[in-house]
């Protein structure tokens, strides 16, 4: 994401095959601290059950070094006992394609907007975005008022 002009960088984190989004973060910065800040937002989220495999993707980005960028956030993690030991970290260029694919609808929404005024902008959208999303796919269980507690707790008012 551009925001004046500056690239940002949208986490996202998705549970299963299936493409249920469990969480997304707006960062200015793609580096282990943001990773790890994402990660631990992710699993202390109350929906969120221990994880057996986390997939990173194979980006240039990532440091040649043996503790890629992801691949450390994970290792601190366990170390601080917030992640299971059994929790396998598999780096793949094509296993996170259902993560890919779900970023075509933010892509396709964000794009004729050419870019964000304000990082604060951008995280209120991105976060409509998200949230819309996450209904569209059927991802919140139940009827519209069901719909609508889900709308008031991600942003704090009634629908």
């Amino acid at each position: 994401m551009k925001v004046k002009g500056v690239w940002k960088y949208l986490y996202r984190a998705v549970v299963d095959s299936a493409g249920n989004t469990l969480d997304f973060m707006l960062s200015a910065k793609r580096d282990t601290k943001a990773a790890k800040r994402f990660f631990k937002r992710v699993l202390n989220a109350s929906h969120t059950i221990e994880p057996r495999v986390i997939t990173v993707d194979k980006n240039a980005a990532y440091p040649p070094a043996n503790c890629q960028f992801s691949a450390c956030a994970i290792a601190e993690l366990k170390a601080d006992e917030a992640l299971p030991e059994t929790t396998e970290t598999r780096q793949s260029k094509y296993l996170n394609n259902t993560v890919e694919q779900d970023h075509r609808f933010i892509k396709r929404r964000t794009k004729p907007g050419l870019g964000f005024g304000s990082f604060n902008t951008a995280r209120r959208t991105l976060k409509g975005y998200e949230s819309m999303n996450m209904i569209r796919k059927g991802q919140i269980k139940g009827d519209v008022m069901g719909q609508i507690s889900f709308i008031n707790q991600i942003f704090g008012v009634a629908a």
